[in-house]
C-alpha cells in the first residue's frame, strides 16, 4: 500500500509539473500573441497616421495654389481697370 500512496504521489507531482509547464507556455504564447498584435496596431496607426498627414499636406498645397491664382487673377482684373 505504502509503494501504491508513493507511485500515486509521484504521479500527482509529474502530473502537476507537466499542468504547469503546458500552462506557462500557453500562458507565454498568448501574451506574445498579444504583443504582436500590439505592435501591429501600433504600425496601423502610425501608417495611418503618415497616410492622413500625406493627405492634409496635399490638400493645403492644393488650397494655396488655388488662394494664388485667385489673388493673380484678382490683381490682373484689378490692373486692367
Amino acid at each position: 500500500m505504502a509503494s501504491f500512496k508513493k507511485s500515486f504521489e509521484s504521479l500527482k507531482g509529474t502530473s502537476h509539473s507537466a499542468a504547469k509547464g503546458i500552462t506557462d507556455t500557453a500562458v507565454q504564447a498568448a501574451q506574445e500573441a498579444v504583443q504582436q498584435v500590439a505592435d501591429s496596431s501600433k504600425e496601423t496607426v502610425s501608417t495611418a497616421a503618415q497616410e492622413a498627414s500625406r493627405q492634409t499636406q496635399a490638400v493645403i498645397g492644393k488650397a494655396a495654389d488655388k488662394a494664388t491664382d485667385t489673388i493673380k487673377e484678382y490683381t490682373q482684373k484689378k490692373e486692367t481697370k
